[in-house]
């Protein structure tokens, strides 16, 4: 089975999507979802700084957008269906989501304007961040986590943890790293997302998801809240409600891939996060990841040489 994936937040870098808005007909399509949102997706992602794409109310449309624009160049190479499954860190789920059916791709995008204004209200509370620990034992790890006040927000396998709280906690984790753990890097986020100081924006997602109409997955549809496989619609959308406020489980979602036989993987744009860890947790699966439009046909011969 091949898995499609799609990154999360701090995947973006300045002017990634400026290769992607040299396809036929990009420009256009990014400037209606642009005109939609009220926000110029262009200039996030071509002109604009690392600073200004850190700031979550725009860099959630902007990779959920360049997700979808990928995710529409792969599927005019290698055609609907070729994936059997699929799976979103963090914010990807929305795309995630758009792919398989679940959202159109406007209310993919509306859905994530909200959700990205209102964890930034959110992240403006308290002063809050992020790092991700590397190596060590998992149970060590979040042992000390926890001792420092620290939430284990998204643990993502191959030997990585990554942490959420006040910046004074995570100034406290990088003058005192859990045993055995090899380094701590500050994320480039803006808040301690899928943690409890996210509370706040879940009111305003629960408002926006009653609005939607989402239909049950037309692909199998893997949760990373908990790694398990959703089938209707409407628990799909209450997971992505309830995820901001709630640890990501993407070393359970790399788990079901392998049980259900995973064969090759392929990360949407920007790719390279997921498909680094599937490289140390899922050894011998080979993956693609869309950095550019380049790799649309490496994507493709993965699709024809991996298919079952």
């Amino acid at each position: 089975m091949l898995v499609l994936v799609a990154p999360g937040q701090g995947a973006q870098t300045p002017g990634f999507l400026t290769p992607w808005l040299e396809l036929p007909g990009a420009a256009d399509r990014v400037a209606g979802w642009s005109d939609a949102l009220g926000l110029d997706l262009a200039h996030y992602g071509t002109k604009a700084d690392a600073d200004e794409i850190r700031d979550t109310a725009v860099a959630q449309p902007l990779l959920v957008a360049a997700g979808l624009l990928a995710a529409a160049e792969l599927t005019s190479k290698v055609g609907p269906g070729s994936f059997g499954a699929v799976a979103g860190h963090s914010v990807g789920e929305i795309t995630a989501a758009a792919y398989a059916g679940v959202l159109s791709d406007k209310d993919a995008l509306s859905f994530v304007r909200t959700r990205g204004l209102a964890m930034a209200d959110a992240a403006a509370i308290t002063a809050t961040g992020m790092a991700a620990v590397l190596g060590g034992d998992p149970d060590v790890v979040v042992a000390h986590l926890e001792k420092l006040g620290l939430t284990p927000a998204n643990v993502n396998g191959a030997g990585q943890i990554v942490a959420a709280g006040t910046m004074e906690q995570i100034a406290a984790l990088e003058a005192e790293k859990p045993e055995g753990s090899l380094k701590v890097v500050a994320l480039k986020v803006a808040g301690a997302f899928h943690t409890h100081h996210m509370a706040p924006a879940v009111a305003g997602l629960e408002e926006a998801a009653a609005a939607l109409s989402p239909a049950d997955p037309a692909l199998t549809y893997v949760s990373n809240k908990d790694g398990q496989v959703v089938t209707t619609g409407a628990d799909v959308v209450a997971r992505l409600v309830g995820q901001v406020a709630n640890p990501v489980r993407w070393d359970l979602c790399m788990e079901t891939f392998a049980a259900l036989g995973v064969t090759g993987i392929v990360e949407l744009s920007p790719g390279g996060t997921l498909t680094g860890l599937a490289k140390r947790a899922l050894k011998g699966v080979p993956s693609v990841a869309l950095k550019t439009p380049d790799d649309l046909d490496k994507a493709a011969t993965l699709v024809s040489e991996h298919a079952v």
